[in-house]
């Protein structure tokens, strides 16, 4: 694993920080995320393991794979309650663990904000997953607002620093279809997961690989 795939710093904070977001709202998030899917699941950047709790019983076994050392920990630890099995891997989004076209679904939740390559984790979303698998996903993504997008822009330097390669501006359903995917549905809605934050824009969707 590289080096600057370790963020102890952020993760010892994330740890505290994603109960908080849960709590906000985050969790009935996920549950929304998760509902109606069925047979083998990859989950793409796992964190914590926050998501495991609300995989619906369908769900024959979840892949996740979490590249932190820390994070990556506290989700094993998650697996062993979680409702279906779940077996945590290092691992990250531009070399998916999972052979061609062989996954039902792929779990992306608040993660393709931060991964290194966003072209590249969609390519190899699109490699695991079998014709018609959904790629299910739950991010952050640039305003529409012309001022706070311009906002976003300007601490992208900064803010990718101290929140392990987080990207506030990334246009991220533009590039889920541009990847080839085709969104089958998509709320965008303004949320904050802490009360220290304003609200930014989110989305929920479903896509699926033809």
């Amino acid at each position: 694993m590289t080096g600057d795939l370790q963020h102890p710093r952020f993760a010892l904070g994330y740890l505290r920080f994603s109960e908080q977001a849960d709590a906000r709202g985050v969790a009935a998030h996920r549950t929304r995320l998760l509902a109606g899917l069925t047979g083998q699941v990859v989950e793409v950047g796992a964190g914590n393991g926050r998501n495991f709790r609300h995989y619906p019983p369908e769900v024959a076994g979840v892949l996740a794979i979490e590249p932190e050392n820390i994070l990556r920990a506290a989700a094993t630890a998650a697996a062993r309650s979680a409702p279906v099995p779940v077996t945590v891997v290092d691992g990250h989004a531009d070399a998916l663990p999972a052979a061609d076209a062989t996954t039902d679904a792929v779990v992306a939740a608040l993660v393709l904000c931060s991964v290194p390559d966003l072209r590249s984790a969609l390519a190899e979303i699109m490699r695991v997953l079998r014709p018609g698998g959904q790629l299910r996903f739950y991010e952050h993504v640039r305003s529409r607002n012309p001022l706070f997008g311009w906002a976003e822009d300007l601490v992208v330097p900064v803010w990718t620093r101290v929140a392990a390669g987080c990207h506030p501006n990334r246009n991220t359903v533009s590039a889920i279809e541009a990847a080839g995917f085709v969104v089958d549905e998509c709320e965008r809605f303004g949320f904050s997961p802490s009360p220290w934050m304003p609200p930014t824009a989110h989305v929920i969707g479903r896509a699926h690989k033809p």
